[in-house]
């Protein structure tokens, strides 16, 4: 479920009319509904205590969403973070998230990200190989403290909505083999800068069956029995996260209950506490990005192009991942429905969001919402063609507030010097 809904043929957000947002602040501008975001959180963790789950540490990633005021809006309900850069790890800090409930994935952590997230004390640091293993150790031990690391495993399970978001096989870059893990996780425990806590694992993004799930977990399990076979001491299993979400024209992605009963039989008797990382589950439907129409320009041959000021430095997922977005007029018009080639204004090919949709009328003027656009949208932005980024504004009830405003030119132009002789 989202907030966003049709009232009298215009669409809102909670309490507040989408049109109202775009002439206050201009489009395209990303728009969030706080209380999607918190029940999304509230029914992912009351469906995981109604399975037996105890006391889990749902830590969201921020990659899917990083905005402060998403993160605080999350803090505020107990959520975690779990974050891949030393910037994530502040942007976690800064919107309130405990340092205990920080857990800091990533294959390429630089030695300096290490330094900040032992000083900051997170709650765990996931090894994803050997050579990271002794980089932690050696720059906990130049610090004067034993760094808690959970090794990330690599279970060689394939999943996820594209091959690009596809994280669990075994050519993946994420994770070390079964085999690795047991000698790694035994390396640990005699090391003096790192204390082993956990193990790891994380398979893909937009998962929308749980069966290979099912399969890594299973896994999951027998790893954490053999190391305590061995008298190895195992505090966590992380989970990571993965769920799918609605795309509208995709397969209806499992529900919480249905995910948190299966985590319930894949850790049953297992005495470890269970951490997970979900983003998507969580953002995607709270967020849309709303977009104007600048003209349509039909051709003789009969293609239509509706042409917007949103384009994929904005939106980037249906470029780069062949995604799909649901289009809604943000006030609807009468009249039959037209097929669109929707596009935006980059001097590329790919900057095309979707062909051939069906879409009630649209003329120049006209303002449309790219739904389920909450999660991997802002995220992704970028200055491309020097476009200035998106604003993104917070809605809770009838109120709203710009949280990244849109920059001016001037604030673009400020970032870069001229080289001394240039000047």
């Amino acid at each position: 479920m989202n907030h966003f809904e049709l009232r009298d043929g215009e669409l809102f957000c909670e309490d507040v009319p989408l049109a109202r947002i775009a002439e206050a602040v201009g489009t395209p501008v990303y728009v969030y509904s706080s209380a999607t975001l918190a029940r999304h959180f509230t029914v992912l963790r009351e469906a995981l205590a109604e399975a037996g789950v105890r006391d889990p540490l749902i830590a969201f990633a921020l990659k899917a969403n990083p905005n402060l005021a998403v993160v605080r809006t999350l803090a505020k309900l107990g959520a975690g973070a779990d974050v891949v850069s030393e910037g994530e790890v502040r942007r976690a800090l800064a919107a309130g998230v405990p340092p205990e409930r920080i857990v800091f994935s990533g294959v390429g952590k630089t030695e300096g990200e290490v330094a900040f997230a032992i000083e900051a004390g997170v709650a765990e640091i996931n090894v994803e190989s050997e050579p990271e293993l002794e980089l932690v150790n050696r720059v906990a031990q130049r610090l004067g403290k034993r760094a808690e690391i959970a090794i990330r495993v690599n279970p060689d399970v394939g999943a996820g909505g594209h091959a690009k978001i596809s994280t669990g096989k075994s050519d993946s870059k994420f994770g070390v083999s079964f085999s690795e893990a047991e000698r790694l996780y035994a390396k640990a425990s005699n090391m003096a800068g790192v204390r082993p806590v956990g193990v790891a694992c994380h398979i893909g993004s937009q998962i929308t069956d749980l069966a290979p799930m099912e399969e890594a977990f299973g896994k999951m399990r027998g790893l954490v029995q053999r190391l305590q076979a061995e008298g190895m001491r195992v505090e966590r299993l992380d989970l990571g996260g993965g769920l799918g979400v609605p795309y509208f024209n995709q397969p209806e992605p499992p529900s919480p209950a249905d995910y948190a009963a299966m985590i319930a039989r894949s850790t049953k008797g297992l005495d470890v506490g269970l951490a997970f990382e979900p983003g998507r589950m969580i953002a995607a439907n709270a967020g849309v990005l709303v977009a104007q129409v600048i003209h349509v320009h039909e051709r003789a041959e009969g293609r239509r192009f509706l042409v917007l000021d949103a384009a994929m430095n904005d939106l980037l997922r249906p470029a780069m991942y062949d995604a799909y977005h649901d289009i809604r007029p943000v006030r609807l018009r009468d009249g039959e429905l037209a097929a669109y080639d929707v596009v935006g204004p980059i001097c590329e090919t790919g900057d095309t969001f979707t062909r051939d949709r069906a879409l009630p009328p649209l003329h120049s003027g006209d303002l449309v919402a790219f739904m389920t656009a909450g999660a991997y949208g802002a995220a992704m932005s970028s200055e491309y063609n020097s476009r200035l980024l998106v604003p993104e504004v917070l809605v809770r009830g009838g109120e709203f507030a710009v949280v990244r405003p849109r920059p001016s030119y001037e604030d673009m132009l400020a970032r870069e010097a001229p080289a001394p002789w240039l000047a």
